[in-house]
C-alpha cells in the first residue's frame, strides 16, 4: 500500500485518538461535563489533512440535528473524509454516522467505503436494553448482506466517530479516561488524557492565535498503519469546544489536521490572551 495512503487512512480511521485492545478497564459511570459544554445542532466543520507540505485530503463533520425521544436526547452526526483529487495514489472517500445517545455514547453507527467499483457498509445497532450490539454488513448497490449477526453489550461503548464527540464535551475537565468502543467489530479501548490547561495555538484560518485545551496520550507499540508513538488535539476554550488542530505520529513522520472552515451560529475560535 502507498505510504501517502496509509497516512490517510490511518488519521481518518482513528481521528484524533488512540485506540486499543486490552483485557480491563475503568469502567466510565458517568460523564464529568464541565460546565457549559455542548453540542449544537447543524454545526458543521471542515479540517485539512496534511503530511508534510502534502495536502492529502478532507473531513468534514457535520451535527445533522438533536432529538428529544422518550425524555432521552440524542445527536445525529455525520462525517465526510475524502481524499483530494490529483494525489497521486490516493483514492479515498468514507462516510461516518453516528447517532448519539443521551450518555454521550454510541446508539447506531454506520460506516460507508466508496471503493472504483463498488461500495461498501457496515451497521451496528447498540441495543443496550438487551445487552447486545447487532452488526450487519454488505454492498450497497446491488443491495447485499454480507453478515447479520449479534455479540454482546456489557456496557455503553463509542464508536470511530462519536467518539470524537465525547471527546469535545470531556476536553477541558482534567480528567483521564479509558473509553469503551466498539471498532472494526472488536472492543477494544481509548485512551483520553484531559487537561485545563490553556494554550494559543496557530492556525491558517484565523490571523490570531486559537485559545485552547489539550488532549493527549501515548502509543508504546506500533498499531494499524503505523501509527505508534504520541498523539496530540486541541480543542477551543469554549463552550463548543471545536476541535482545532491535531498532531499523529507514524513510522515515516507526523500527519497535521487542521480546521479550516466551520458553520457554527455565533461562534468564531476564541482568541487566546496573553498573560
Amino acid at each position: 500500500m502507498n505510504k501517502r495512503l496509509k497516512i490517510l487512512l490511518a488519521f481518518l480511521c482513528l481521528f484524533f485518538f488512540e485506540v486499543h485492545a486490552q483485557s480491563n478497564y475503568r469502567k466510565v459511570d458517568s460523564l464529568n461535563i464541565p460546565s457549559g459544554k455542548t453540542l449544537e445542532a447543524g454545526e458543521e466543520l471542515t479540517y485539512e489533512v496534511s503530511y508534510s507540505f502534502i495536502k492529502l485530503g478532507e473531513i468534514k463533520i457535520k451535527v445533522r440535528n438533536k432529538k428529544i425521544i422518550n425524555g432521552k436526547t440524542y445527536y445525529s452526526t455525520i462525517a465526510y473524509m475524502d481524499s483530494y483529487p490529483g494525489v497521486p495514489l490516493v483514492s479515498l472517500h468514507m462516510i461516518y454516522e453516528s447517532t448519539i445517545n443521551n450518555d454521550f455514547f454510541s446508539s447506531f453507527f454506520r460506516g460507508i467505503v466508496k471503493k472504483k467499483d463498488f461500495t461498501t457498509f457496515t451497521n451496528y445497532y447498540f441495543k443496550y436494553d438487551s445487552s447486545l450490539i447487532r452488526i450487519k454488513k454488505g454492498n450497497v448497490d446491488p443491495y447485499q448482506i454480507w453478515t447479520d449477526s449479534t455479540t454482546s453489550a456489557d456496557t455503553e461503548y463509542q464508536d470511530g466517530l462519536s467518539i470524537l464527540f465525547y471527546a469535545r464535551i470531556l476536553s477541558g475537565s482534567g480528567d483521564s479516561v479509558e473509553i469503551p468502543c466498539f471498532v472494526n467489530e472488536k472492543k477494544v479501548f481509548t485512551d483520553i488524557y484531559s487537561t485545563k490547561d490553556v494554550a494559543g495555538i496557530s492556525i491558517g484560518a484565523v490571523d490570531y492565535k486559537v485559545a485552547c485545551q489539550k488532549l493527549n496520550g501515548n502509543m508504546n507499540f506500533i498499531s494499524v498503519f503505523g501509527l505508534t508513538g504520541n498523539f496530540e488535539g486541541w480543542f477551543s476554550d469554549d463552550e463548543a469546544s471545536v476541535p482545532i488542530v491535531a498532531e499523529l505520529k507514524v513510522i515515516i513522520g507526523n500527519v497535521k489536521v487542521e480546521l479550516i472552515s466551520w458553520k457554527r451560529p455565533g461562534w468564531t475560535p476564541p482568541k487566546f490572551k496573553e498573560n
